[in-house]
This record gives structure tokens, C-alpha cells and sequence, in this order.
């Protein structure tokens, strides 16, 4: 489990096929910040914009660790698939705090940037998500994007989905990958536990 609060920005240095055929699986080896490693081990669980991830290689001395992401994963994320910097997120400990909201680091989803403007001194991130995903996102609900809980502003429901609109405070923009975002760039999402529950729910009953 984790909150969608990113504790470092780290980067993609090497992306390779663990077979023959490069549609396959692939194992990455991110590289992080000095000291983010201090505690990790092999088997931990770390978030790379906002997907769930095992370590099976650790070189803290080299600030390294390694993951293998399945064809399925890469086959519903983004991002994941070649070197670049990625938003990194430790799994949570019980008794620490829950600064975002309850996040289960699998993605439901990839949207695309329709549109990241200044705002006065923030900034208006606006994200077009796909239409299984527009019921369960609501106004003033929460939102992970790319890793990021974010809460949402507005919803625009389209006939392919829904465009929601998000602010971002100078500080997300600093301390995250979103200053490389532009118009067009594709983002990993994930909706709210709760909303991904209830829905189940109704959908069972037939309501």
C-alpha cells in the first residue's frame, strides 16, 4: 500500500528484455537519490509512477535497485518501457502518515495531457481519462496520477471518457516528474479504492 505521496524523483538508467522477445518482460534498473535506499531490501515494494514494483536487485552503495515488469504491466502503464526520470514512492509502514489517500499502486488506467497551464503561482493540469474509468471520478474526490494523489476540481464527462481538471501547488511541481509534462504526454492512473469497490458492488447486484 501507499498514500500517492512521491518521496523522490529517481531515473530509468537501463531498460532490457529478460527474453528473446522484447515484447516480454523487462528489468529495470532505477537509479535514486543518496540515502533513498537506506533500509530497502530485496523483496520491498516501490512505486514507479504509481505502479507497484518488487526489488529483486539492490546496489545501495550504488544508489541502484532493480524491478522486472511483466508484459501485463507494461501492457497497462506507461512509462515504464525505457529510460527517464519517474516519480518513486516507498510502500507505507503501519503507524505512518497518511499525507494522500489509501493507494494500492495498481494502475486502473492511462490518460493523456490535454492541457498543463500557470495559474497565477499554480499550476492547472487537465487529463483526459478513458471512459471506464470517468463514473468512478468525482469532483473533490481523489485522483493518482502518474504515482501523484491528487484531488480533482472538475469533471467534463465526453462521449470517450472525461477530461478532469487538478491544481498543482508549486511545491508538487518541484518535487515531482510533472515538470516534464506536456500536451500529449500519457500519465498512469489510479482511482480511489472506495469508488473501485462500490462500483464492483453494484455492477454484481445488477444495479
Amino acid at each position: 500500500m501507499f498514500t500517492g505521496i512521491v518521496t523522490a524523483v529517481g531515473r530509468i538508467v537501463d531498460s532490457r528484455a529478460t527474453s528473446a522477445d522484447q515484447a516480454l518482460d523487462l528489468h529495470l534498473v532505477v537509479e535514486t537519490p543518496r540515502g533513498y535506499l537506506d533500509g530497502v531490501t530485496l523483496g520491498d515494494s516501490i512505486a514507479l509512477n504509481g505502479a507497484c514494483m518488487t526489488v529483486t536487485t539492490l546496489q545501495v552503495a550504488n544508489c541502484r535497485f532493480g524491478v522486472d515488469v511483466s508484459a501485463e504491466s507494461l501492457a497497462r502503464t506507461t512509462g515504464l518501457d525505457r529510460p527517464g526520470r519517474v516519480n518513486l514512492e516507498l510502500a507505507l509502514r503501519v503507524g505512518d502518515r497518511l499525507g494522500g489517500h489509501l493507494v494500492s499502486g495498481h494502475v486502473d488506467g492511462v490518460g493523456s495531457v490535454v492541457g498543463i497551464n500557470a495559474v497565477g503561482e499554480s499550476t492547472e493540469l487537465r487529463v483526459k481519462c478513458p471512459s471506464e474509468l470517468s463514473p468512478l471520478i468525482a469532483v473533490k474526490g481523489s485522483l493518482v496520477v502518474h504515482g501523484v494523489s491528487l484531488t480533482v476540481n472538475s469533471v467534463t464527462d465526453l462521449p470517450d471518457g472525461c477530461v478532469v481538471s487538478i491544481n498543482l501547488i508549486p511545491h508538487t511541481m518541484a518535487c515531482t516528474t510533472f515538470g516534464d509534462l506536456r500536451t500529449g504526454s500519457l500519465v498512469n492512473l489510479e482511482v480511489d479504492l472506495i469508488a473501485r469497490y462500490i462500483a464492483r458492488q453494484l455492477e454484481s447486484t445488477g444495479a
